[in-house]
């Protein structure tokens, strides 16, 4: 039996002598030998029933080769791809090349040998095994292929090159560890033509939203992957796609908040439904923030505007016109959507430079900034802090006040100071009341922690040298001033952290501007009483408070004089030095405004119904009893419908005003001034009229018309009385 089946070895390897002198060469390097690939083909044409032992030999060398790492009949194939790719430039195959079911063969096969870089080069044979033409990488031959080929490709073509990549990503399970991933969209956006850079980040656009219910580790890095393709297109050309990222992005957002509230990716959790891990959707978000910061930070500055205002009409605010959700889930919703996106903000806001700053921070963006900078949350004030100190800060001055402290010599801190343009001083006395109401306020927050504090120093600092005139300076000084009252008074019923760190940030911020100024008087004050605090009430100084362990006193509420900057001295000596002393003199209050209502504070609602109560009360109209009338659906709805239109006209009304009194010339508030005093002085000459009664005149009574008797009255000022009546 074993002879037989040598024998019929032996008679089918006789029977093929053509395969055996067509094989492969000792070296794939060397390439066929012509001749003897002519006699394989006669010979498979001759004999077409050996095709199958000719098939089955070269499979079980290919085998044989690959099973030893000999990448050569590998190298050959790309190289045969690679000349398909350069004959189609000039060929009737050009249109027909890039059709999808061709792109889906040809793009995976070289993602193959790229995806397989690592193992070749771990697995290689040693030098003295490999000749030297072996040493030639199939990953390098195949990104080269690839390069050629997205070079090459036009228009209209580049879908259908993208789409398999992003297929082979997926079926592979490639994003997750996201570093080959990161490496094929590298090729792909240094070798495609720079204007063709958009369609690639709206393939990975739209792959991002198909995978939204994805694991959060494939979202990521999809994410991250887009986030290097873009900034890598940010050099050419983006074009209409930078709003359409930033929405699609900020959309993954959301549906990732939602994800880790509800623990699912259908909203209910139920029989088989796949269990999410909230920490791996934090690093998604995380991941989210860190594109969009890094997308934008390649963006030109009108660009860059044009998303900061984008971004910050997405945060939700309770307001009329943005309703937030109500209930537990709501609110938890509102708020990790309102801490997502002002990440966000100051991950675009981070390094932004503008000369204008009315260009910068915008009225309308202003005003929603402001807004949440009222909330109750502590985590969010903070962030509201750091993005207006990363909009003011356009001198790289910021990193010098991150530690609040009270230097005896500021030039050690070389700070980079202008002087104050003409635009920023535009922009202050148009919008400078708005910000020092809100430094006020964030002052007295029970909940402020040491980075409140610091932030609040930092935008004090960065005010007085970015922004500030002499106007500016006087009421920052009086802004401070006011917080030390707040300290001393504690009307809020501060703790004692809160009302030390507010006496050690008016120190720290006082000797900043007094040697800022230059006015020795002003320093010599200053410095006065930070030394007899040193001496005799260190818990007042910042040294004392912003540490680890901060050493406070239990008893502030018999402060002396000593230990105070005083309003008084401070007005006199600036006053002496030009400054306008009478400004200086009248102490800061600020005023309650609309947006308070914002804050879901319970002070001011209680402030607003008192109000409401007392004009109730004090109302001199009284009406009269009606009948009741009869409550229907209509009149609810009409009732609603009324009040919110009043409210509106009211809002409306007092932004009028506000806006007048501070764009309009003085001489038009003057004269609109005066003639309300004067109408208010002609009202009262008419009740003085009405009201003074005088008694009859000595000469009795005169005789009116028809004979009846009528009184003749004298003014006050003109009747005569006695001597015996002076005094």
């Amino acid at each position: 039996m074993k002879g037989r089946r040598r024998r019929g070895l032996a008679a089918s390897d006789a029977a093929t002598p053509a395969s055996r002198e067509a094989r492969s060469p000792r070296r794939c390097t060397d390439g066929l030998v012509k001749t003897n690939m002519e006699k394989l083909t006669f010979y498979a044409l001759s004999a077409p029933e050996k095709l199958d032992r000719i098939g089955a030999y070269l499979s079980e060398r290919l085998i044989r080769d690959v099973g030893r790492h000999r990448y050569g009949i590998r190298m050959s194939g790309i190289k045969g791809l690679q000349g398909v790719v350069r004959k189609t430039v000039n060929d009737e195959l050009q249109a027909n090349i890039w059709d999808p079911q061709h792109m889906d063969k040809i793009v995976p096969s070289l993602l193959f040998n790229l995806q397989h870089v690592e193992e070749a080069e771990s697995r290689s044979p040693s030098p003295l095994q490999a000749p030297e033409k072996e040493k030639e990488n199939p990953a390098e031959l195949a990104e080269r292929c690839l390069r050629e080929l997205l070079g090459r490709a036009a228009f209209g073509n580049i879908k259908n090159a993208i789409k398999p990549v992003l297929i082979h990503l997926d079926n592979h399970c490639l994003w997750e560890p996201k570093v080959f991933a990161i490496r094929c969209f590298k090729i792909i956006m240094y070798s495609i033509q720079p204007q063709h850079s958009h369609l690639v980040i709206q393939q990975l656009l739209s792959h991002l939203d198909a995978n939204s219910r994805s694991a959060a580790t494939v979202r990521a890095g999809i994410v991250e992957v887009l986030s290097e393709a873009a900034v890598i297109a940010a050099t050419g050309s983006v074009g209409p796609t930078v709003l359409e990222m930033f929405n699609t992005l900020l959309r993954q957002l959301r549906l990732s908040i939602d994800y880790a509230l509800t623990g699912s990716y259908d909203g209910a959790l139920s029989l088989g439904t796949k269990i999410i891990k909230e920490h791996e959707e934090r690093m998604f978000q995380e991941a989210v923030i860190k594109t969009i910061g890094s997308f934008a930070s390649t963006l030109p500055t009108y660009q860059r505007s044009e998303v900061i205002l984008f971004i910050m009409s997405k945060v939700p605010l309770p307001s009329l016109h943005h309703p937030v959700e109500t209930g537990r889930t709501g609110e938890n919703r509102n708020r990790l959507t309102q801490i997502m996106l002002l990440k966000s903000l100051l991950q675009v806001s981070t390094g932004f430079q503008c000369n204008n700053m009315t260009s910068a921070l915008p009225s309308n963006f202003l005003d929603r900034l402001l807004s949440t900078a009222l909330m109750e949350d502590a985590e969010i004030r903070l962030f509201v802090l750091e993005i207006l100190i990363s909009f003011i800060d356009r001198h790289g001055n910021r990193h010098k006040f991150s530690t609040i402290s009270t230097l005896s010599d500021i030039s050690v801190l070389k700070l980079k100071v202008d002087k104050c343009s003409r635009q920023d001083t535009v922009f202050m006395k148009k919008h400078s009341q708005q910000l020092y109401r809100h430094i006020y306020l964030s002052c007295k927050e029970e909940t402020n922690i040491q980075k409140h504090y610091e932030a609040l120093y930092g935008l004090l600092a960065l005010i007085s040298i970015e922004l500030a005139n002499e106007e500016v300076v006087v009421d920052l000084i009086r802004l401070v001033l006011a917080v030390q009252d707040v300290a001393q008074v504690n009307e809020e019923n501060l703790p004692a952290y809160n009302r030390c760190a507010l006496y050690a940030l008016g120190a720290a911020y006082l000797n900043l501007i007094s040697q800022l100024t230059t006015v020795p008087a002003f320093c010599q004050h200053i410095h006065e009483v930070i030394e007899t605090r040193k001496k005799e009430a260190p818990y007042m100084l910042p040294e004392d408070v912003f540490v680890e362990r901060p050493r406070l006193s239990q008893n502030l509420d018999g402060v002396v004089i000593e230990f105070l900057f005083r309003q008084s001295k401070i007005s006199e000596v600036l006053g002496g030095s030009g400054y306008n002393s009478d400004r200086l003199c009248l102490p800061y209050i600020p005023q309650l405004t609309d947006e308070d209502r914002l804050s879901k504070r319970k002070s001011i609602g209680e402030t607003i119904s008192l109000q409401v109560e007392v004009e109730s009360r004090n109302s001199p109209e009284k009406e009269e009893r009606v009948p009741a009338e009869e409550i229907t659906y209509e009149t609810l709805k009409k009732a609603i419908v009324d009040s919110v239109a009043v409210e509106e006209q009211e809002r409306e009304r007092r932004r009028q005003v506000v806006e007048k009194f501070q764009k309009a010339p003085f001489e038009e508030i003057a004269a609109h001034c005066g003639a309300r005093a004067s109408l208010l002085q002609s009202k009262l000459n008419q009740i003085f009229e009405i009201t003074i009664r005088p008694p009859p005149s000595p000469s009795g009574t005169i005789t009116a018309a028809y004979g009846q008797p009528q009184n003749h009255s004298i003014p006050v000022y003109e009747m005569k009385f006695p001597d015996l009546c002076v005094y």
